[in-house]
């Protein structure tokens, strides 16, 4: 089972190109600072603007890196079937711990569709997989119903819940009859959801902010109510910031002023505004971090 709080790890950039010293940096800072697992190749690691040889390096130097120290979610999704499997089976092949599939953004597939999909991606493998849903980038959101029968499937363990409804988690439980793995994808509500039965939550805000994010998890898990209130208070305000403009923008600029690496982004993504970046590092500057 996976737990706490979990980096959806950025990709960094030097001249455009994939820049593995600071990745080197950040996954050790991730990691040293309480993380409880990796998630390279995902959103927040501009997995869309990632040529195959980049994404499966990046997730095998993550890999490396970790040296088993927490474990690695690789982001093998795809909204091409065909090289999703393939994404799948190489994360299995280098010794990911587990995939994180984001359903088919772009296609907007049945819910017959989407059991299709991650049936033949989990059939292709032995790795467990998480379903990622957030029906705001990718259109489509995957139904109760249909989350119910692919748990169905072995090595189907869990979802990325990134719908932002506090009720999905709780009636999904309520129907589930087999363990099943239930992790936020937002940072705002990360903490609500656990108390509806969660597990953790693979986070934007862990990247610039993982030693709060993850004291914030393990206060929940150790049974301390107010300690998790209390940090989740002090990080309102920059997973607020973090979303001013599209993600990975805001957090890259955050981890920029940190000094994990630079603030590149790739295009379709622009270097965000004067008020956005005062926004952050004002809010750096509140949490000490800064």
């Amino acid at each position: 089972m996976f737990f706490g709080s979990i980096p959806a790890v950025i990709t960094p950039f030097k001249n455009n190109k994939v820049d593995y010293n600071s990745l080197d940096k950040i996954v050790n800072h991730l990691i040293l600072n309480g993380s409880n697992g990796l998630v390279p190749c995902g959103t927040t690691g501009e997995s869309p603007t990632l040529s195959h040889e980049e994404h499966k390096q990046i997730i095998e130097q993550t890999i490396k890196i970790s040296d088993k120290r927490v474990p690695v979610i690789a982001g093998t999704g795809s909204n091409n079937t065909k090289e999703a499997v393939d994404y799948t089976k190489h994360a299995e092949s280098v010794g990911a711990d587990a995939a994180l599939v984001v359903t088919p953004y772009y296609n907007k597939p049945t819910q017959k569709g989407l059991y299709a999909h991650f049936k033949i991606i989990a059939d292709s493998v032995k790795l467990p997989i998480i379903i990622y849903n957030i029906p705001g980038r990718s259109v489509i959101d995957m139904s109760i119903e249909t989350m119910i029968e692919l748990s169905k499937i072995k090595n189907i363990i869990g979802v990325k819940d990134a719908t932002n409804d506090l009720f999905r988690p709780l009636l999904t439980a309520a129907y589930m009859k087999n363990e099943f793995c239930y992790l936020s994808g937002e940072d705002g509500t990360a903490l609500a959801f656990l108390s509806q039965g969660g597990h953790g939550c693979i986070s934007v805000t862990a990247n610039v902010a993982p030693k709060l994010c993850s004291e914030m998890q393990l206060a929940w898990r150790e049974k301390d109510i107010q300690k998790a209130q209390e940090i989740n208070l002090k990080l309102a305000k920059l997973h607020n910031s973090l979303f001013l403009e599209s993600s990975p923008g805001p957090v890259k600029y955050a981890a920029s002023l940190l000094g994990l690496c630079s603030s590149e982004t790739r295009l379709p993504l622009v270097e965000i505004s004067k008020n956005t970046k005062q926004s952050i590092s004002d809010c750096l500057k509140s949490l000490t971090l800064l």
